[in-house]
């Protein structure tokens, strides 16, 4: 047990919970498509997201056609709005994760860069009954990560925490954590790897659901 520390454990959603790199992918290559312009394999979004959907879009297209930035956003938003969860799915022990942190006492939060109409619902899908204290995604009104407006929000809205972290699978949640002045967990079963979370100076390195578990509460018996 945690005892009377308050631990808040912030987890990014898109390769850090959810592997969802494929559905992205096929929303993407579905704009791509109806524009006339080639489509990406999907090991190239692997560096293509993380910083929300509009610069997934920017990245997607041609060099010489980056003006249509917004007409691929309107075509993924369209496409992903209906196959989200086709090809979703849990990464390994992140179910059973989550319910012994909980169980624990620790309070868990989602903060994405995932527009705020995808985050909640796949949240819910996925992970029904774990009870997060915020689910928030992207949205016009709130910078995204790295910067720490949306850490900001989270813990404003609890009680002080003695410990918080964040926990994610690229550079940019590694930043954010570093920005926020909180401890980050890389979880290299994501879609950058270990060596950018290495590189971007992550506390601590993840490399299974359960010793984000560990890590926290320093105890093995999940």
């Amino acid at each position: 047990m945690t005892g009377d520390k308050m631990i808040t454990a912030i987890f990014d959603l898109d390769g850090t919970l959810a592997d969802t790199l494929a559905d992205l992918a096929d929303a993407t290559n579905y704009g791509l498509r109806t524009l006339g312009y080639p489509e990406h394999g999907y090991d190239s979004y692997r560096k293509f997201v993380g910083n929300g959907v509009v610069k997934l879009c920017e990245r997607a297209l041609p060099e010489d056609r980056k003006q249509d930035t917004e007409k691929l956003h309107g075509l993924f938003s369209e496409y992903y709005n209906a196959h989200y969860l086709d090809k979703t799915s849990l990464y390994e022990g992140i179910g059973d994760t989550l319910k012994a942190l909980d169980r624990d006492g620790v309070r868990l939060a989602v903060a994405t860069n995932k527009p705020q109409e995808f985050a909640v619902p796949i949240v819910e899908a996925l992970l029904p009954g774990v009870p997060f204290v915020k689910v928030l995604g992207g949205c016009g009104e709130r910078p995204k990560k790295p910067d720490t407006a949306i850490i900001d929000e989270i813990l404003q809205a609890l009680p002080e925490s003695s410990a918080v972290y964040m926990i994610g699978d690229s550079d940019v949640d590694i930043l954010t954590g570093h920005n926020a002045g909180i401890t980050s967990i890389g979880c290299v079963w994501g879609f950058r790897g270990r060596q950018e979370l290495e590189s971007a100076g992550a506390d601590f390195i993840a490399e299974k659901a359960q010793d984000i578990y560990e890590i926290i509460t320093g105890r093995h018996d999940i």
